[in-house]
This record gives C-alpha cells, structure tokens and sequence, in this order.
C-alpha cells in the first residue's frame, strides 16, 4: 500500500474522530509475518475475540489450526464444511442432544439461507490482521475493520455513501460476527461495486467487543475511496462539527 495513503488517513482520522482508535486490516499470505503467528488455542475461542490484540497493535496471523471456532475457520475460508446437524445448531436444537441457538426459526430455514452463502474459499493458508499504523509498503490490504459507537458509525456510514447513487452503500447482512467483518467485506471486494458491512449484531459474539459498538468493515477499494473524499464530505461543516466535540468529549 502507498505510506503517504497510510500518513493521510491517520492526519484525517484524527482531525474528524478525535481520541478514536484506529482500525485494522487484514489481507491473505502465503506467509506468516515472522514471530506473528498465533498458537493454536487449548479448546474452543471465539474469532472476534482473539483479534482484540490486534486493535492493540498487535499483528496476528491466523492458519486454520490457529482459529479456535469452526465457525471461524468457514467465515475466514479455511474450511467450507459445516458441524453436523448445523440447520439444528442454529435454529432449535435437537432435545437431549443439542441446545439451539434460536437464530433462525427453523431448521428448514436455516438450510434456505444457506442456499444464499456458499463457502468461501482463502486464497492463502494465512490470514493476517495488522492495525493501520503498521502496515508496511508490501502489504496489500482486503479490508479495514472499525470498532465504532454510534457517533463514530454516523460518519462513516455517511462518509460510505457519500458517493453513491443508491441508498445501499452500507450493508447490514445477517451473519456470524466473523462472517460480518472477514467473509462479507471479501466477498464484496471482488464485486463490481463494493460496499461497506455493518456488523456484529451475532448476540454470541457481543460479549468479545466492547459494549457499545458494532462493526464497520470496508473493502479496500471502497475504503481508499473514502479516504479520499473526507475533506470535500460533510466532515468539514458544522453539523459534523458538533458530533465531533461530542466524540471528542467521549
């Protein structure tokens, strides 16, 4: 990526959301980037919530083995199976064998929503997430993960769509809290118009980020764009102005 791309965003970053922390990137490798690879974790672990140190500045690099949620390894492409009986995992269970999670009403359901999502496939054996202040020239980023607030989501949700024609620059696509920030942006990435994902309403993936937030993930495509309207946008008046100090204050 171009640094002088990197050192721009920071400066805009920091002038229209003051005090917010930065997002991260992550794009596929056919290589790990040394001493950044992350052990396998000793039992089951939530996706989203081995990334927090990420946000830290931390980089992390994933292969399957390392991810801790079978979930995790399908909405990050590195396995396209599912666990047995998936339509009663996510609907209403199977009595004195499996507890349901509710999300979808029943089983039959669960398996027409799957005629809508075929797995994705990596590209590459390692998945990398660097925050946006270390990443280097040779990196070639998918798509910038946010955690936001309210406040912090109005402008970027505005700031997606200040270029487009349709009312649909943003989605908010039904989704595991993995499958919101890595498989949704990925797959608008090779899009012919790609938008924005509002995430992280997965109720089991709400405790591993801070209250208060959802995601906002951006293909890269999508997100250069943006960088570069920022300063002619609504960022620049008064009205933006006010939710600033109130960003600000917070």
């Amino acid at each position: 990526m171009d640094p002088n791309l990197k050192e721009m965003f920071i400066e805009r970053w920091e002038r229209y959301f003051p005090g917010v922390g930065l997002p991260v990137a992550f794009f596929y490798s056919a290589t790990p980037v040394p001493g950044a690879a992350v052990d396998p974790p000793p039992g089951w672990r939530c996706l989203v919530a081995q990334l927090a140190p990420a946000f830290q500045g931390r980089t992390l690099c994933f292969d399957v083995d390392a991810i801790g949620c079978e979930g995790g390894k399908r909405y990050t492409g590195f396995r396209q199976e599912l666990r047995p009986n998936f339509e009663y995992f996510l609907s209403c269970g199977i009595p004195g064998e499996m507890e349901g999670e509710r999300y979808k009403r029943t089983p039959e359901l669960v398996k027409q929503f799957l005629e809508h999502r075929p797995a994705l496939e990596a590209p590459a054996p390692w998945l990398v997430f660097k925050r946006w202040d270390t990443l280097e020239a040779a990196d070639m980023p998918a798509a910038v993960i946010f955690w936001a607030t309210p406040d912090v989501l109005s402008g970027l949700f505005t700031l997606a769509n200040f270029d487009e024609p349709e009312p649909d620059g943003v989605i908010a696509p039904f989704a595991a809290g993995c499958g919101t920030i890595i498989d949704y942006p990925y797959r608008e990435l090779k899009s012919g118009r790609p938008r924005a994902v509002l995430g992280m309403f997965d109720v089991s993936a709400r405790p591993m980020v801070p209250a208060g937030t959802l995601s906002f993930a951006v293909p890269w495509p999508k997100f250069v764009q943006m960088i570069g309207h920022m300063d002619e946008s609504f960022l620049i008046t008064e009205s933006w102005g006010k939710v600033r100090n109130r960003i600000q204050r917070a």
